[in-house]
């Protein structure tokens, strides 16, 4: 088993951490903004869908 050298470790994790590219302030900005809206518009299906389903069941079954 090879031995390893912690400083080399360490070495190498900070030269892979400089080749990260981060998104700039106005990406992060606008990725959000689009998960946000997708929450909101896959609550709004579930919504609707699960109020669907309650009325044809209740419909179905009678206990309307």
């Amino acid at each position: 088993m090879a031995k390893s050298n912690p400083f080399q470790f360490l070495q190498d994790v900070r030269s892979e951490a400089a080749k990260v590219t981060w998104p700039s302030r106005r990406e992060t900005l606008i990725t959000t903004g689009l998960v946000l809206a997708m929450v909101v518009v896959s609550s709004l299906f579930f919504f609707f869908a699960d109020a669907i389903i309650r009325w044809g069941l209740g419909v179905i079954l009678g206990a309307r």
